[in-house]
Parts: C-alpha cells; structure tokens; sequence
C-alpha cells in the first residue's frame, strides 16, 4: 500500500541529528541503521580499464583486493560496522552475471570477516539504470529493464542487504534543461516525468526486495542534482539554479519512500535530507570525504543529519600509504567515530550545529541543506499531495527562502548570482498548477524526440 505523508517525523527541529531517526532499519546481521551511531558507507570502483568478458577474472581479483584492504583497515580501526556500496560499471548492469559474480566476491569476503572477526558489514547494491541505454529511453519493458532485474534478483538472492539505484527518468529532459538554466522544464522533468517512473520503478524493486528478503533502499537524484552541482562549482551554470534543482529533487526521490523504500538512503541524494525530515527513514550522505570523486561546497554541512557517511566512489589506484579505497576507509571511520563520541558525550547537536555553521553562509547549496531550513521547505513539500505540485511548491518556498538569506546579508552571494533568484521566480510563475494543463504546455514544448511520452504515462 502507498504511503502518503502529511507531515514531518520531528516535532523539533534539535531532534534532527546525525546518527539517529524515528524509523531505524535493522539489517540481516543485527546492525542497526539510524538507531544513535553513525557508520563509514564505504563505494569502490575499478581502475580505468576495459570491463569485457575477457577482463572480468582481472576485475573479480580487484574486487577481492579492495574489499580485504577495506575490511582489514575496518578491523585495526576497531570500526563497529560498516555498509559496503557495489555500485557497478554499466557493463556489468548490461551482463548480468558479470555482475553478480563481482557480487558474490565481495559479499563472501565480508561473511567471512563477520564469522571469523565478528565485524558487521552490510552489503548495498546499486546496479546502474541502464534504460538510458535506448534512446529515447524504454522504461518498463526491453532488454535493458529486463538485465536490470536479473541483476537485482541475482545479487539479492546471493545476500545483498540493501538494493539501491540512481534512476534516471526524465534525465534525458533535464539534461539540457540543466545547460540552459531552465527551471520550468526540470520542474517537468522531475515532478512530471522522474516521479511517475519513480512510482512504477520502486513498486518492481520493493517487491523484488520482499520476495528475497533483501531492504528496499532509496533512490538518488544523482543525474540530476549533483550534475548541477558540479557544474556550477565549474561556472558553467548558476549556483543558484543548482541549489534550487538540489531541492526540488525531493519529492521526486520520496516517492521511492512511498512505494516502499524504507532506506537508508543512497549517499549522493543530498535531497535525503528532505526525506529524512519527512518520513524519519534513515540516510547515507557524503561530503568533504568524497572528495575523492567530486568537490562540492557542502563538504561539513552534509554530514549534519547523516545516519551513513560515504566517500562517494574512489579507484582502485596506488597513494603514498596504500591503495585508495582502504584510504578512504580508514578517513570515515575516524569521522564516524569523532561523531560517534560527541554524540556518546551529549554534544551531538552542538556537532550538528558546527557541521551546520562551517558551510552554510558562503553558498545557496549549502544554505538549504541547514536543518531550520529544511524543515521549513519540508513542511512546505507535504502541505501539496501530488509530486508535481510538491516540486512546484519545492520550488517557490526555495527561492523566497534564498531571497531573504540575501536581503538579511545572511547568505554570501554577487550580485550576478542574486539575479538569478528573479529570472528563475520569473521562470515558474506562469506555471499553471493544474498537472494536466501543464503537461499539455510542455508537451507541445519539450522535443518528443528525446523522450516518450507513453513511457511516463502521459
């Protein structure tokens, strides 16, 4: 049965901490997510090479290497659990077994050390959305769907704890909307197209979760928030623009929630915070430590109500003191445990708040992840029930919020960014709040030859 939320999991807004959720999940092993101590969420990829056939008994031994130097960091850490993220190549999306196989490797490896070391591992796998793959892209049906199913069923049924995706539809809209700074079509994107299939998308996987006992994780706008991030941070676009696209990310990601995601939520959703604050799911995040695959302006602050800490995704390449992703390990586990003790300590909110403080003045991205301001942008998305009006309403309260941080001389920002939260006001205003009406506009503005309307239903 869908869930539908009408209001925040918190009643106070000093409730809202790392490490710490109204609704913990507890996984296969007893390990306790979101239920008072934060863990390192650990994602490792392969070296550059090509991922063939040919190549895979190459890549499995690399696999086997990563994951005993990161379980090995963990155990001289004394680290109290950890989640590991297979987030795999679209190669090994598109074949399957390769895929499970890479699977079966590095989760045989940490039953092992749970058995002989007694260390809690987790294990949550991503396989890539590879219905991009067409274009315009086939949602529900095709070969592409149907080796995206193998692959979760086959890893699930081998013993992946947590199955998460980074999906992408309406990405294939939002791309050049993203260029051009259009906020009217990533609203159309995302409120319109991302959250229909988001519905049909997190019905297959939930289910397919329950029937092998595997958690329905969380979804990541990543193609789309953290794609504007970065290039912002490069001046391509507006940060302005990338910090209301971080926003209006939301309600489309909470969908997966309402069709039965339980979390934690995927690392790169920052919109997670959103979510965490409406339906009090646990969340993975990522900051400072995942600079490793992108820098961003939100290194402290995203930490600040994380229940998982990530790294993002690191190489298997050679540093000074060892291999990367055992580097990585071993800087979220004395993150974590720095939070941890605070939190032990009775300062987890003072932590918070420093979190909070360090970021938050000197980009809008960083601004509408503060916790006072989430709850109000959150309180602002369950006030609509239908995602499009939740991502148009996401919207508006983001850019008044913005334009009074800036008139207060809260926020830091030049003049030639502050335009921007008129032009994108101006964007939007016409935007008819009757969906149908909308989608008939954008219909007859968005080029049907990049995506299919029929496949969103519409």
């Amino acid at each position: 049965m869908k869930k539908v939320f009408k209001s925040l999991a918190y009643e106070s807004v000093d409730d809202f901490i790392y490490g710490s959720c109204p609704n913990p999940v507890t996984c296969k092993n007893g390990l306790v997510i979101g239920g008072g101590e934060i863990y390192p969420e650990v994602n490792f990829t392969l070296p550059p090479m090509n991922a063939t056939k040919e190549t895979l008994p190459e890549a499995i031994n690399i696999y086997r290497d990563m994951i005993e130097g990161v379980l090995k960091k963990a155990r001289e850490l004394h680290a109290p659990g950890l989640v590991i993220e297979l987030e795999t190549l679209p190669q090994y999306t598109e074949n399957p077994q390769w895929g499970i196989d890479l699977h079966k490797v590095v989760r045989d490896c940490m039953f092992e050390s749970e058995a002989k070391y007694g260390l809690k591992s987790v294990m949550r796998m991503t396989p890539n959305d590879i219905r991009e793959m067409s274009r315009p892209p086939v949602m529900r049906s095709g070969k592409y769907w149907e080796e995206m199913v193998r692959i979760f069923e086959g890893t699930a049924q081998d013993g992946a704890d947590i199955l998460s995706i980074e999906s992408t539809g309406g990405k294939e809209i939002n791309d050049e909307a993203i260029m051009n700074a259009d906020l009217r079509t990533s609203i159309f994107a995302l409120g319109c197209l991302a959250s229909r299939d988001m519905e049909w998308l997190w019905k297959q996987l939930s289910g397919i979760a329950d029937k092998y006992g595997a958690i329905s994780g969380g979804d990541s706008a990543c193609g789309f928030a953290n794609t504007a991030m970065v290039l912002a941070e490069q001046g391509y676009i507006p940060k302005i623009y990338a910090a209301v696209m971080r926003v209006i990310t939301a309600p489309r990601t909470l969908v997966a929630i309402e069709n039965g995601a339980i979390g934690p939520g995927k690392d790169c959703a920052y919109e997670n915070v959103f979510l965490k604050a409406i339906t009090g799911t646990p969340t993975s995040l990522e900051g400072k430590t995942a600079a490793c695959a992108h820098f961003s302006p939100i290194g402290n602050i995203a930490a600040a109500v994380a229940d998982l800490w990530s790294n993002e995704s690191v190489q298997q390449v050679k540093l000074l003191s060892g291999f990367a992703p055992t580097v990585s390990t071993e800087q979220l586990i004395y993150d974590c445990r720095l939070m941890n003790i605070a939190a032990k300590k009775g300062h987890a909110l003072l932590f918070r708040d420093l979190l909070v403080e360090s970021d938050c003045y000197f980009d809008p991205q960083a601004y509408v992840l503060r916790p006072d301001v989430v709850f109000e942008i959150s309180k602002a998305i369950v006030s609509e029930e239908t995602p499009f009006l939740r991502t148009l309403k996401a919207a508006r309260v983001t850019l008044a919020i913005l334009r009074r941080a800036v008139d207060s001389g809260e926020l830091v920002l030049d003049a030639r960014e502050a335009k921007w939260i008129d032009i994108l006001d101006s964007q939007i205003e016409d935007i008819p709040e009757d969906e149908e009406a909308f989608i008939a506009e954008m219909k007859e503005e968005a080029d049907e030859t990049k995506y299919s309307p029929s496949e969103y239903g519409i």
